[in-house]
């Protein structure tokens, strides 16, 4: 099975493209060292700063679907050990998996000396790769660290400089979404000498407010901050950020989402060379690599792929601006009447929100071809899949 996945990424050989992104998952070595016998293809630690952090408790809040969680925020910070400890960490994890990428997730403030000096332990460690994070959304930020520096073409430069000064493995630099145009940011981040764009961290947002006691979610002796949002829900986000780095040319890492097989096939197309894994992990555990990588391998065998390469960024020639659309092209909406079951979702959703183009027939839902202009909505509101958006 991992023959297909094997991938070749910065320079580093990959059993399969599927990676611990740097969040609690990555918190220790015995923690990255299960994920690998799980099967995880590599691993980025938690963050490593010159000294650790101190947390509150609780730091995470959960949006939820009845009572199924769809995305999560939190406001962790790096990893509460510094820098003398992680040294012995990634020693302990490159001792056990040699063969296996290891790449050391640091965070340093606006003197480039802080950069230098956890880029040249971290590597001397056994580290493979170099990550900056410069993307934090919380609580580094007041420091002037995290997504201060993120949002600052210059300030990214300033870290990503300082760090390909000295490293002599692969650089990454993982940008934030909370900015107007992150394939900027990565070619600041290029420019200075970084090898690899991971994007993204997580979205800034406020996941909930407590309807009794009007205390924001999560509470923390009755107070709360914005957190970083992550989930499936960052998705979209995450696949415009990955696309629109990868069409610049740049090789990007690819995180924000990824929580099924197809999730991870989506990444893939849209051009990310690897693949990093949070909140699905979190919630689920290492073992959701079971799932990951036999859907993506039964893809790449249905699609023809010989490996996870040869598919990197084969959607992106159909991804552009606006303006390269034909609004000319047509499409029109079409029933089965076999599959309708007469549920009648579609007749509001055109009636309020379309064309007014749709209506029941003995329980069947009927289309007028006249009026129907085609923009899709209908489909997505058909749970036994009877409609069709058909081109003309």
């Amino acid at each position: 099975m991992t023959g297909r996945l094997r991938t070749d990424f910065s320079g580093l050989s990959f059993p399969n493209p599927f990676i611990l992104a740097s969040a609690p998952p990555a918190r220790n070595a015995e923690m990255m060292k299960r994920a690998f016998e799980a099967g995880w293809g590599g691993a980025v630690t938690k963050t490593i700063g010159l000294q650790g952090a101190t947390n509150v408790r609780p730091r995470f809040g959960f949006l939820k679907e009845r009572a199924r969680v769809v995305g999560m925020t939190n406001f962790e910070l790096i990893s509460d050990k510094g820098l003398d400890h992680w040294v012995d960490e990634i020693a302990d994890v490159k001792r056990a998996f040699p063969d296996r990428p290891l790449i050391a997730s640091i965070m340093g403030s606006l003197e480039p000396a802080d950069w230098e000096i956890l880029t040249k332990a971290v590597e001397a460690a056994g580290a493979d790769a170099v990550e900056l994070n410069v993307s934090c959304p919380h609580g580094m930020p007041e420091q002037h660290m995290g997504s201060f520096m993120g949002q600052d073409p210059e300030l990214i430069k300033l870290a990503t400089a300082a760090v390909a000064g000295v490293a002599t493995t692969p650089v990454w630099v993982k940008l934030t979404p909370n900015v107007t145009d992150i394939a900027a940011m990565a070619v600041a981040a290029k420019d200075a000498g970084a090898d690899v764009i991971a994007a993204i961290n997580t979205v800034a947002g406020l996941v909930g407010i407590d309807l009794e006691t009007f205390e924001p979610l999560p509470s923390v002796a009755e107070k709360g901050a914005y957190g970083g949002y992550s989930g499936r829900g960052v998705k979209p986000i995450a696949l415009r950020a990955v696309s629109s780095i990868a069409a610049a040319g740049l090789p990007v890492s690819g995180c924000g989402g990824i929580t099924i097989w197809e999730d991870a096939a989506e990444f893939m197309l849209a051009g990310a060379g690897t693949l990093q894994v949070c909140t699905a992990v979190m919630l689920n555990g290492f073992g959701v690599i079971d799932e990951l990588s036999a859907g993506l391998v039964q893809y790449l065998e249905r699609k023809g792929f010989a490996s996870y390469g040869d598919a990197v960024g084969r959607a992106l020639p159909g991804i552009g601006d606006y303006s390269a659309l034909d609004n000319t092209a047509g499409a029109h909406a079409r029933v089965d009447p076999e599959a309708c079951n007469g549920c009648g979702n579609c007749v509001p959703a055109c009636a309020d929100g379309g064309f007014q183009a749709i209506s029941m027939n003995d329980k069947t839902a009927v289309i007028d071809p006249a009026v129907c202009d085609g923009c899709g909505l209908c489909p997505s509101v058909c749970r036994p899949n009877a409609i069709t958006l058909v081109r003309s």
